[in-house]
């Protein structure tokens, strides 16, 4: 079992505080508002497939995309209607097929380690997405990493594993996330360790690495359609293809 089948394992688990069904609606209101039509959506970075889930029991046909072979078999096990996965790099990849609709949830941008990156990634989207398509994201923002994430440590005790979650704030906007699980075999422990690292960008930054393909309606703080705050979270860009 490698760490991040580990971490595949457990992830569902780990965001059980994380109410997809919430966020899908949140969402989907804006695919609603911005186009007339349930079509195609693109999950981006879609892990387990738990918000793929969510969109499907909307109506909306899901393709979902992750570089995880571990999530993805969790994924594809879940058996969601309406919904297919692939394994794609979130900075490279394409379809023969248009799509309506993108999503990219749970600050999957923040594991893009440079501007150049996530460029890459708003073009892949540009170009997978019918003219006046629908791109909705969020992002850890600079606060959260400097004052929630920052050097603070977490632990998960639950009954077949223990996860100690400790956080290395490595700049203002960079912090490194050193996952530990010990997982129960019967017997004894089974040590398993992940290491990953998320940057969070200025939000004048995203807004000029989307403004050659994507009109932005609007940045929102979390689950709000208020603006951001200095104390922001999390933000959701909500971006039209041109």
């Amino acid at each position: 079992m490698s760490s991040y089948n580990t971490f595949a394992q457990f992830y569902d688990k780990l965001t059980e505080n994380v109410d997809y069904k919430v966020r899908s609606s949140y969402i989907s209101n804006f695919f609603s508002l911005y186009s007339a039509k349930k079509g195609r959506v693109l999950d981006l970075a879609c892990g387990t497939g738990s918000l793929s889930s969510e969109l499907s029991k909307l109506g909306y046909s899901v393709t979902g995309i992750d570089l995880s072979d571990d999530m993805l078999s969790v994924a594809s096990a879940k058996k969601i209607e309406s919904a297919e996965f692939y394994k794609r790099d979130m900075t490279d990849f394409q379809f023969d097929e248009k799509f309506d609709f993108c999503v990219c949830s749970l600050d999957s941008i923040n594991h893009l380690e440079n501007e150049k990156d996530v460029k890459k990634c708003f073009d892949c989207v540009a170009a997978a997405l019918n003219s006046g398509g629908v791109f909705v994201f969020d992002v850890n923002t600079v606060f959260k990493h400097k004052h929630i994430l920052a050097d603070n440590a977490f632990v998960f005790d639950e009954e077949d594993f223990f996860l100690a979650w400790d956080n290395e704030q490595l700049s203002d906007n960079r912090v490194r996330i050193l996952l530990d699980f010990f997982v129960f075999n019967g017997q004894s422990y089974d040590r398993f360790s992940e290491e990953i690292i998320e940057k969070a960008y200025d939000t004048e930054i995203l807004k000029t690495l989307l403004s050659d393909d994507f009109k932005i309606i609007g940045v929102y703080d979390e689950l709000t359609n208020e603006p951001e705050k200095e104390y922001s979270e999390r933000l959701y860009f909500v971006c039209k293809r041109k």
